[in-house]
Order: structure tokens, then sequence, then C-alpha cells
């Protein structure tokens, strides 16, 4: 399963909480108008003067497509239109452009987790005959079909995918080589190689995850449920998942990890992680594989060509990875003026080879191959990570039901509410989700 940092609930609004997974949150080291491939952009012109509006949240690894799409798109009569925006004001701007008859922004980036929410509810324009009409000119059979399959729900695409991001485990070699360390597979190695790293007086804190209680905790959650093989439902039955004995575990495998994270764990977003690592401040970091080149950058930080690169460890040995897998894309909203085919074109321009190519390894771009060793620092990790991540969960409540439990997760682990009675409120707020969206 994946949660993104968390939800977008439309019935009761829609909460500033998301960050992450995407890539996700801010702090982008991308400039605006920089990032970008030129490319050929040869699409049919309105008459008279049109503006596209694009809302897509600043990323290393989201603003190499929108960039390509904006410097090469825009010519006489067409304006391709994107102000810089962070994730948490990107969402907002969505709930709004999205509600009404009319709508500000005319492509939306969105990604597979909330997809089957807006199908829906009717937000975003169905794209399989688009897709069909444009197949050949836009060369679009060599994007991966599992992330079509991933922003399409109930078998209709509604997103033209762009990029994908995972959980990847970033950690100084420098300090592991000192150490004698290898890159932890479990959650009790890296607790072993963090007490190593403590004891040997090296940093206090050697372990950065992103757990900002208001967004990015319910992602670890998730992680953690998904790495002791549980998800948050019962799809078959329709039964939740939080008053098993797992729901309990993944909490208290998560606060296993607090005596070697920075006590104020729970205010960090990725951004924030990233800091860290570049500070010198951590020496483990987990996060969404689009925060990795950032960290290779020595215009960021003096420990940038001491950075490796690994899988995310498994929860326990033998089970899968606590990871978490996004694939970010481009979505027509349902209510746009501006006309479909034009608005497709865009997205597909942005997508193409050229623009993948040129993304890496920024990105790890939904076209087949291009992510290779030699490209991109982190592509062995990542691609191990990509093969061993957990299924989506494509239901129109696992969305509100992430939502929901956000700040009873953080509860737990910021030490304010007991594990068993937050699994509990957890269970019944669930269960609550799953009767109201039968």
């Amino acid at each position: 399963m994946f949660v993104r940092n968390a939800s977008w609930k439309w019935a009761v609004g829609l909460t500033a909480a998301m960050t992450v997974v995407s890539g996700c949150g801010a702090g982008s080291r991308v400039a605006e108008g920089g990032g970008g491939e030129q490319v050929s952009c040869e699409v049919e012109v309105p008459e008279g003067d049109t503006t596209v509006n694009v809302l897509a949240y600043n990323s290393s690894a989201i603003d190499p497509f929108t960039n390509t799409m904006v410097s090469s798109c825009t010519q006489d009569g067409l304006t391709v239109k994107h102000d810089p925006i962070d994730f948490a004001g990107q969402v907002q701007r969505t709930q709004a452009t999205l509600a009404g008859d009319t709508g500000t922004f005319d492509i939306v980036e969105t990604y597979g987790f909330v997809i089957p929410t807006y199908a829906a509810e009717g937000k975003l324009m169905p794209l399989d005959d688009l897709f069909a009409k444009y197949e050949e000119q836009y060369d679009l059979d060599g994007l991966n079909q599992q992330m079509l399959d991933t922003m399409s729900y109930e078998g209709t695409l509604y997103a033209l995918p762009m990029q994908a991001q995972v959980f990847t485990m970033a950690y100084r070699e420098d300090i592991f080589e000192d150490l004698g360390l290898e890159a932890p597979t479990t959650f009790a190695e890296l607790r072993e190689a963090a007490e190593t790293i403590q004891q040997a007086g090296v940093m206090e804190h050697p372990v950065a995850l992103p757990w900002l209680a208001s967004s990015d905790i319910v992602t670890a959650y998730d992680a953690a449920l998904g790495s002791l093989g549980t998800d948050f439902v019962d799809h078959e039955a329709r039964r939740a998942n939080f008053d098993t004995p797992v729901a309990a575990q993944a909490f208290e495998e998560l606060e296993s990890l607090l005596p070697y994270m920075d006590p104020q764990v729970t205010t960090f977003d990725q951004p924030a992680v990233q800091q860290q690592m570049y500070n010198g401040d951590a020496a483990i970091s987990i996060m969404f594989s689009g925060r990795m080149t950032d960290l290779t950058d020595p215009d960021n930080s003096q420990y940038a060509d001491r950075i490796g690169f690994a899988a995310p460890p498994a929860v326990e040995e033998g089970g899968k990875q606590y990871s978490a897998l996004s694939v970010d894309g481009w979505s027509i909203p349902a209510n746009t003026e501006v006309d479909p085919d034009l608005l497709f074109q865009l997205m597909a321009v942005s997508v193409g080879q050229e623009a993948s190519e040129a993304a890496v390894p920024a990105a790890y771009p939904a076209r087949e191959g291009v992510v290779t060793s030699e490209n991109s620092p982190y592509a062995d990790a990542a691609n191990d990570a990509i093969s061993n991540a957990p299924a989506t969960e494509p239901y129109p409540y696992t969305s509100l039901i992430s939502n929901e439990i956000t700040p009873m997760v953080a509860g737990v682990l910021t030490g304010n509410t007991e594990p068993q009675e937050a699994t509990r409120r957890m269970q019944d707020a669930a269960e609550r989700i799953l009767q109201d969206t039968r």
C-alpha cells in the first residue's frame, strides 16, 4: 500500500497536511524555468491567445517535467504558465480548482494514491481516448505499464505518468566504512548500526526519517504495517485491520527507532531530513527517491561525495521492505475550459523520451529503461525498492482513512496516546468511512 504523507478528504475539506510522499513536500533546489529539457512541441494552437495554467509543486523530481512543458510549449498564441508552489499550497489549490463548475488550473500534477478518489467523484477527465489518439505520435507505448495501471481507476486512465518515487535509503558510506558497518536490511540491523554510531561518538542522532506529525507520519506507519504484510483494510472482507496484533506491532517497531532520532522528529518533513544529511547531523535516512539526487550535489553539502544508497530495510527479516511507492503524473481537471486535445499533447511532450532522459538523475521517469546505474547514483537502490514495493490500494476510501487516522498515529509517536487507545480509535474511524463509502 502507499500513503503519501496524508490524504485528500473532499467530504470535510482538505487539510494542508499532505507532504509525501509526494518526493513530496517543498524544498526543491531546481530554480523555476531551469532543470527542464528544451524539446520539440509542435501542437496546433487554437485561434486567439490561449493560456494553460499548470499546477505542480516544486521538487527536484517534478521540476524537470514542469519546466520542459513550460519552456518548450510556450509559443505564439500559447502561454504555458506555472507558478512556484510548495506541496501544501498545491493541496489547497487542487481542492479549490476541482471544487467548482470551472477551475483555475488546466493541468494538475497528481499521483496514483488519490486517483481513485478523484475519479470516483468525477473530478478528472478520462484519458483513454486521448491516449489512443496520440499513442503513436508521442510514443506512449514506451511508458511503463505498471505506472499506467497505477494512474487508472476501474480500468480507465486518469493521469499520464511522468515519474515514480519510492522509499530509498541514503547513508554515509565513510562512517559505515570506518565502523565496519553494512547497509542495514532489517530494522534490527538499523538499530544496531545506529547504536554503533552513537557509541562511537560520531553523532547523537544518526537516523533521520520524515515523520512530520501532520502528514508524513501516516506514511511511515503505513510503510511499517505494509512491511509486516498488512494493509489498512482487508479489501475482500471490507474490514479495517487496525484491531489486529500487527497494527500494534507496527507502532512498536517505529517507536524502537526513536532513541536514534532527533527528539523533534515529528516536526521533520523531507526537506528537513535532507538538511540533516547536508549538515552531517544524520548518517542514515529513508525518503522518497526524488530527494536522493540533492544529497549528491556538492553545492548542497560537503558530504555529497560520501553518500551511498540502498533499498530500505524490512521491519522483520524475511518480510517486505519498509517502503512506499508513488507514481506522479499529469491529469486534466474535468472542469477545464481549455481544449483537452491540446492539454494532453502538452502533457505527452513533457514525458517524451528526450525530456525523460534529461530528468535523470533528479527523477525516476515513467519511460521504460531510462534509469540505469550509469546515469543515476541511486538507480540500483531505487530499482530494488520498486521491484519489492508493496501493492497499491486503489480504492476511494484509502485516502479518506489515511487522512482520518493521521492525528491518531501522531499521538502515539509523540507520546501522547497509548497504542491500544490509538488503534481502537483508528479501527472505529476506518469502519465508519468504509460504511459511508459503500
